[in-house]
């Protein structure tokens, strides 16, 4: 009986043999994934019953397939591969499906090792594969760059300040998806590279711009990964300047609104608004995050910037644009400061007057709708200066509690000196 078991053990394992012997990349690819299923957790004595002590026949075979891959690669990049493979990117008489078959000939070099993605990264790679995600049409094609750029990034101590620098180079660029896709690998790879880039607050600032929302929410969480390091205080101090456009920006605005009166294409000249409104959502979002930062803010004047923002009225053909993302979120930002800091609700109440303040509490998003011209200009022309308030209130309120102090320590020496 047993001789029967032994005979059709051999005959399976010749059969998985031949099989392996017959097969092309991508069957046995599937071969060894059935393999690692199924001999998950099995000792080498095992194995060897089950291969009918010829697991080494299976061994010797699959190190054989690999140096002989191996050796293919190296001969590959001995002839110029890479540079190869780099230069297909920046032909523009191919088609983009040459171009996204290069990259994924890319992601095999890169995932082949470190000394690999190394040399990818010397024949100026990393430049040529960012050059390429800024100007590709076609977002499968662009996410596969961004698996690319991913792998680069890992594992390659060397070069990885390259893809980080590449990664903030590429915000400013004018594709949508190449922003949103290089946010999200910017978010991985500050933390492999620790410390910040000087360029990345102006960058990161910059995308706030974007009309698209899925570009502006993954800034939005890069300035709230952010937080943690030594850009913190610049960049909340660049949010807050946001919040009142230069009059360079609005004079753009107002000019080519008077060019094209009545079109539908304000979205296109509103790039300060946008951003105005973003900024506001943006420190909505901080202060709820961390109660110290929202106490920086108040010494950074932003319930004056966010006044100015609420009162924003004065282009009414892009009010219905930008209302919905620059009011309500200032408006919403705004009543976050007043619930949390009560001089914070008495400088407003003050610079609104009672009736605008009420407007205000009752239903803040909706304020736009309700206040007039003239309220609207309250708002833009306030003159609230909340770090010099708090001062104030600060050398106020020291001396008195300097007298408390005395006054409770002659009541003490009186206690200890009565009977």
């Amino acid at each position: 009986m047993s001789s029967i078991k032994e005979q059709a053990a051999i005959s399976r394992l010749i059969s998985f043999l031949q099989e392996w012997d017959s097969a092309n990349k991508l069957t046995r690819h599937r071969i060894l994934d059935n393999f690692i299923m199924t001999s998950h957790g099995k000792t080498g004595p095992e194995l060897e019953v089950e291969f009918s002590q010829g697991a080494s026949l299976f061994l010797a075979r699959l190190t054989a397939w690999l140096r002989l891959t191996q050796r293919y690669l190296i001969e590959f990049l001995e002839v110029g591969g890479i540079l190869t493979l780099l230069e297909i990117l920046g032909l523009k008489q191919l088609k983009e499906e040459a171009k996204r078959e290069s990259i994924k000939l890319l992601q095999l070099v890169a995932s082949s090792g470190r000394k690999f993605k190394e040399l990818i990264c010397e024949s100026y790679g990393v430049r040529s594969i960012a050059e390429f995600l800024a100007t590709s049409k076609s977002e499968e094609t662009q996410e596969q760059v961004q698996i690319l750029l991913d792998n680069l990034g890992h594992g390659n101590p060397k070069y990885q300040n390259q893809v980080y620098k590449g990664l903030i180079a590429l915000l400013k660029c004018t594709s949508p998806k190449a922003q949103q896709l290089s946010l999200q690998t910017l978010r991985i790879m500050q933390t492999i590279v620790g410390q910040t880039h000087p360029n990345i607050v102006e960058s990161v600032l910059g995308v706030l711009r974007s009309v698209h929302l899925e570009v502006q929410y993954e800034g939005i969480q890069l300035i709230r990964d952010l937080m943690a390091y030594d850009v913190q205080l610049e960049l909340l101090k660049g949010l807050v300047s946001l919040l009142k456009p230069s009059r360079q920006e609005t004079a753009k605005v107002q000019a080519r609104i008077l060019e094209e009166p009545g079109s539908l294409r304000l979205m296109e000249s509103l790039p300060a608004y946008i951003q105005q409104a973003a900024a506001a959502k943006t420190i909505g979002i901080l202060a709820q995050d961390s109660n110290r930062v929202a106490e920086e803010l108040i010494y950074l004047n932003v319930v004056h910037g966010l006044m100015c923002a609420m009162g924003n009225k004065d282009h009414t053909n892009c009010q219905r644009q930008a209302s919905i993302t620059l009011e309500s979120h200032c408006n919403v930002s705004l009543q976050h400061f007043v619930k949390m800091f009560l001089l914070v609700e008495e400088t407003v109440r003050r610079a609104m007057g009672e009736k605008l303040f009420q407007l205000f509490t009752k239903d803040p998003t909706n304020l736009y709708l309700n206040m007039d011209a003239v309220q609207a200009d309250i708002l833009v022309t306030n003159i609230i200066n909340m770090p010099g308030d708090l001062l104030d209130i600060a050398n106020t309120e020291l001396p008195q509690a300097e007298e408390s102090n005395s006054e409770m320590e002659l009541q003490t020496e009186d206690r200890n000196k009565s009977p």
